[in-house]
């Protein structure tokens, strides 16, 4: 076949697909998945980060927990806050305090453009936790080889499970855990991993905060389309 008659064939065969497109195919469904913390197979999807990378002493775990009964299992992310810093630290930082769990970088990208909440079932200790979506870096200058990162307050009840439900237009644009004083506008077309984190010193009112253990698990989380 000539390149002429297979691009033609091509075109063709496109037309052909496009005519038996009915309104549900362009429509996402109301919820997709995006983690499910059900086996241990999971864990292999995150890494886990902290203040002792650079000289700090905040630790922290990933688990699934196996709740009998024949059920899924549940991620538990656990540790512990410290505000100290190594004596023998070779980094000259001023705050610690800080752990987090981030998903490896997704083969590809999670379109996420037909949905406008994310949400996590959870089940805490009453601590404010950080939801960080990563996007193709474009707002970052050329050359840069961060992700651009935008994150969100969620605070977590201690000892219910409960349904947190963020609308993108929450997320704030951050560089380094500082918002950016900008007007910028996610892509969720291009979104390459999130992150769990907590601090130990910040969050919403009357969230519980300063340093010690933390305890947050995890069902799922999943983007849904709520309007």
């Amino acid at each position: 076949m000539s390149r002429f008659r297979a691009l033609l064939q091509a075109s063709l065969n496109a037309t052909k697909r496009a005519l038996v497109w009915n309104v549900d195919d362009l429509v996402p469904p109301s919820e997709k998945y995006i983690f499910n913390f059900n086996s241990k197979e999971e864990l292999k999807r995150w890494h886990l980060y902290s203040d002792s990378e650079y000289g700090g002493l905040s630790s922290a775990s990933l688990e699934i927990k196996e709740p009998g009964n024949g059920s899924s299992g549940i991620g538990l992310f656990s540790g512990n806050l410290s505000l100290d810093v190594s004596e023998s630290s070779r980094w000259n930082i001023t705050r610690s305090g800080f752990c987090g769990m981030r998903s490896k970088k997704f083969d590809g990208f999670i379109d996420l453009d037909g949905y406008d909440t994310l949400a996590l079932k959870l089940k805490g200790d009453g601590r404010c936790y950080i939801s960080t979506i990563y996007t193709e870096n474009w707002v970052n200058s050329p050359g840069q080889q961060e992700d651009n990162s935008w994150q969100a307050f969620v605070f977590v009840p201690k000892d219910n499970w409960y349904i947190a439900k963020i609308p993108l237009a929450r997320y704030l644009p951050t560089w380094r855990g500082n918002v950016i004083d900008a007007k910028l506008e996610m892509n969720p077309a291009r979104v390459v991993g999130m992150s769990l984190s907590v601090n130990a010193e910040g969050g919403i009112p009357d969230a519980r905060s300063g340093p010690g253990d933390f305890q947050v698990e995890i069902d799922w989380i999943k983007a849904l389309r709520m309007q």
